[in-house]
């Protein structure tokens, strides 16, 4: 299963309206995908980047690490850097209007 990491860039970590962006983006994707969160460089028990809540569950904050993983395939690589340029970006931001 191809795995990237990426730290947290949201503000507020994984909660409400970023986790809720993320799970409908994972829930779009060709391949199920999972998400983990890392501490002291290992990955915890992943669950499943299209429920918003196993990703709050994760108790992800700002500038936590996790591990994306994709089911292989040949989508796996483009749907895992989608989803590490998302969680790359302050989802809690307000959008340009």
């Amino acid at each position: 299963m191809p795995r990237r990491r990426v730290g947290i860039a949201s503000g507020v970590g994984l909660h409400a309206r970023p986790a809720a962006l993320l799970a409908k983006s994972a829930a779009a994707q060709p391949v199920p995908v999972t998400i983990a969160k890392v501490t002291d460089g290992a990955a915890g028990e992943p669950v499943d980047a299209a429920s918003v809540l196993g990703l709050m569950g994760l108790g992800v904050e700002h500038g936590d690490e996790v591990e994306l993983g994709a089911a292989d395939s040949e989508e796996a690589d483009s749907v895992l850097d989608e989803l590490v340029a998302l969680l790359s970006t302050d989802l809690d931001a307000e959008p340009a209007s």
